[in-house]
């Protein structure tokens, strides 16, 4: 059984017990009133129950003999489990006249079709029990579709990275056979081993990338903040990939508006940028330009990268930011891509509490651009040490 199953049962338990508490102390105080507890009518809930409900973080209804909904909370309305004083979902319904048959508790999983926060379908591990001997019915509804998708989530990451070692480990692997194999012959040698670093390479990339992305993809807050200069950054950024782009006679050209911080962390955000920038440069063709650009925008700073490359197809858009989404694979797998890159860069914004945003048109390039909070609340200029010096 699931954590949240147990999670569920546990308080399911409880909740049952604490209403038939309140329903015999119920009876008890009636019995001063009348002959037998059979005038209590049938159609009101036990005195004290609302209350019990209430405080229930998971959707919960209570039926009568008649199906009818006598006590419904917030969160089962919000579901659309509940309409008026009919319970809307058949699944409960079939399963709370079967509870009202036997007396027996029963547990399931249902789906809905969604009414809350634009949910296709709401996901709920349900159960429920008898309340009472007038044919009352207790339904709680636990929504798990979050933990379904996170679940989901990790098992096709797990997926993807197990996929993704096996070719340079295998071709490793391989490599290291061929070699032994060609012991005799050094221009075989030489060139397998070559192969052999480039896999290798490769390899390092990947489990790089994969490390960077477990110690941010929570969107937590960052631990230590602190000012980070975009224009110290976006010189690092450049610094690291200006050699594949010489290798393709690729100009990386700044511009824009100098002397803005954030508040944040310098170390990330140079991996964001070296990640834009060497995707830039991957999927454009040689003799272009990258050009990257800050710009104040209110109380964020915008820092864009663009390229004259191959573009991005609108289908392909909205998973872009993807863990392992390739638009072109063969491409990104012949430049060491490990379709992690602009994963890392959608998590270092969130960490920032900022966002990132595309535009692509095929055949005319992409422009990625980071929008982060500026520090103190308003993009302001800092002027260089010098300048402030020279002033004095």
């Amino acid at each position: 059984m699931s954590e949240m199953a147990m999670s569920l049962t546990a308080l399911a338990g409880f909740v049952v017990g604490a209403l038939a508490v309140l329903f015999y102390r119920n009876q008890i105080e009636s019995s001063h009133r009348a002959a037998t507890a059979g005038d209590q009518e049938t159609g009101a809930l036990p005195q004290g129950v609302a209350s019990v409900l209430a405080v229930l973080p998971s959707s919960a209804v209570v039926l009568d003999a008649h199906d009818r909904v006598l006590r419904a909370s917030s969160a089962a309305r919000a579901f659309g489990l509940v309409k008026g004083d009919r319970l809307m979902a058949a699944e409960l319904l079939a399963l709370a006249r079967q509870v009202r048959r036997d007396g027996e508790i029963r547990e399931s999983e249902i789906d809905v079709a969604g009414h809350k926060f634009g949910q296709e379908i709401t996901n709920f591990a349900v159960r429920v029990a008898p309340l009472g001997s007038h044919g009352q019915v207790l339904v709680l509804a636990e929504d798990q579709t979050e933990r379904r998708r996170v679940e989901a989530v990790r098992r096709d990451f797990v997926a993807n990275v197990s996929h993704e070692l096996k070719t340079p480990v295998g071709a490793l692997s391989l490599l290291a056979e061929t070699i032994q194999d060609a012991a005799d012959d050094p221009e075989a040698v030489t060139r397998f081993a070559g192969r052999m670093q480039h896999e290798a390479a490769r390899l390092t990339y990947l489990v790089q990338d994969l490390i960077t992305l477990s110690r941010i993809q929570g969107a937590e807050p960052i631990p230590t903040p602190g000012q980070v200069s975009i224009d110290e950054s976006v010189h690092d950024a450049i610094d690291h990939c200006n050699t594949r782009a010489i290798a393709k006679d690729i100009t990386l050209v700044t511009g824009g508006t100098e002397g803005l911080r954030i508040w944040g962390d310098d170390e990330l955000l140079v991996t964001a940028l070296r990640n834009l920038i060497d995707n830039a440069i991957a999927y454009s063709p040689e003799h272009t330009r990258v050009v990257v650009s800050v710009r104040p925008a209110g109380d964020s700073v915008e820092i864009s990268v663009s390229d004259q490359g191959i573009g991005i197809p609108e289908e392909s858009l909205e998973r872009i930011f993807e863990r392992f989404f390739r638009v072109d694979a063969a491409r990104s797998r012949a430049t060491g891509g490990t379709g992690l890159g602009l994963a890392i860069v959608k998590h270092v914004a969130a960490a920032h509490a900022g966002e990132v945003s595309v535009w692509s048109k095929e055949g005319s390039g992409s422009t990625f651009t980071l929008r982060l909070p500026a520090f103190g609340g308003t993009a302001v200029v800092v002027p260089p040490p010098n300048t402030l010096e020279a002033a004095k």
